[in-house]
């Protein structure tokens, strides 16, 4: 008989073409907002406010764009991620169109790259997924690639292949929500009074703010994603003993301490490129600063920032040492776009 258990996919079990429907659809309502700016000190005002996202041509505010993010990750994590000891990175991310309470998520990966560790033990695995709503619309598609245990170490290496990526979201293949405007933009309500105008390419923001992490807010944020992989929850998966905390966890972290210095920086366009530097754990002080890399006119009024989003355990704001190589306390290098006022 066979067992009616899934143990998750090794690295062998990937194969270059396979297209992977992940289970289950899910119903993002307004539970999902109070319980993200519950576990985040997320205040931007288009994801807060019905009011506000009216005044910017909106029907209502939406969800915040890493709920829809997290949502569509999380369903990944059985067929992609259960068996991983780290995610590795992001690139090429584009958010297609907000996600709005009422709406259901369901997601689908492709087999992208695949190339065994010179340890024979485990291998990475790239994948584009895409979430889908319930009108078949794609609403995020993205990259990412994953370092996954095999399940034989003797097994024979598939033949390496690493796809090819870009590494910046071309800021005219951005996509402006349909009827977001800024015309009657309220910089009072939204906090703060800088436009896109007002930074400039090589500046650095430092947000202050820290959040220190507790283990039992991590392990709720990592459920409400439904994200399952072992090394959040269970601590004899690791030989130290320790759970690791949901890269995903520390990205909404940075983004929400990115408000102070960022208030304006309403949505996330695309995910250029993203590494998890270090492992994270409970009990580390996260705080974050960001750096000016480039913008854009998108659209009339609407101006896109790219944005290094570096969250980093205490306070630091040096990235790599002389051998290039990520500092300890590095843990999270995020490059983005976000839209703003002109």
């Amino acid at each position: 008989m066979t067992s009616k258990t899934n143990p998750g996919r090794f690295f062998e079990d990937y194969t270059v073409g396979d297209v992977i429907r992940h289970a289950v659809p899910r119903t993002l309502a307004e539970g999902e907002r109070a319980m993200y700016t519950a576990l985040y000190p997320q205040r931007f005002a288009l994801h807060s406010s019905d009011a506000f996202a009216l005044w910017c041509g909106l029907d209502g505010s939406p969800m915040d764009d890493l709920i829809t993010f997290h949502t569509v990750f999380g369903k990944t994590v059985p067929d992609v991620s259960l068996n991983a000891i780290a995610n590795l990175g992001y690139a090429d991310g584009r958010f297609l169109q907000p996600v709005f309470p009422g709406d259901t998520l369901r997601s689908e990966s492709e087999v992208i790259g695949v190339k065994q560790n010179s340890n024979g033990k485990s291998g990475v695995v790239w994948v584009r997924t895409t979430g889908i709503n319930q009108s078949d619309e794609p609403v995020l598609s993205y990259v990412r690639w994953v370092m996954v245990r095999k399940r034989d170490p003797e097994a024979a290496a598939p033949e390496a292949i690493i796809p090819d990526l870009i590494e910046v979201v071309p800021a005219a293949d951005l996509l402006v929500p349909d009827g977001l405007n800024f015309d009657d933009y309220d910089f009072a309500s939204a906090g703060e009074p800088h436009r896109a105008a007002d930074y400039a390419i090589g500046e650095t923001i430092d947000h202050i703010d820290g959040v220190t992490i507790e283990e039992a807010e991590h392990m709720l944020a990592t459920r409400l994603w439904q994200n399952t992989a072992k090394v959040h929850f269970d601590a004899t998966h690791r030989d130290d003993g320790k759970r690791l905390i949901y890269g995903g966890h520390v990205i909404s972290l940075a983004r929400a301490l990115s408000f102070n210095g960022l208030a304006n920086a309403q949505c996330i366009a695309a995910i250029n490129g993203g590494s998890h530097a270090n492992p994270c754990f409970a009990g580390d002080t996260v705080r974050a600063w960001s750096e000016v890399l480039d913008k854009a006119e998108v659209a009339p009024g609407i101006a896109a920032l790219r944005l290094r989003l570096v969250a980093t355990r205490g306070r630091a704001f040096a990235l790599r040492g002389d051998d290039g190589k990520y500092l300890p306390d590095v843990l999270l290098d995020l490059d983005y776009w976000a839209l703003m006022p002109a």
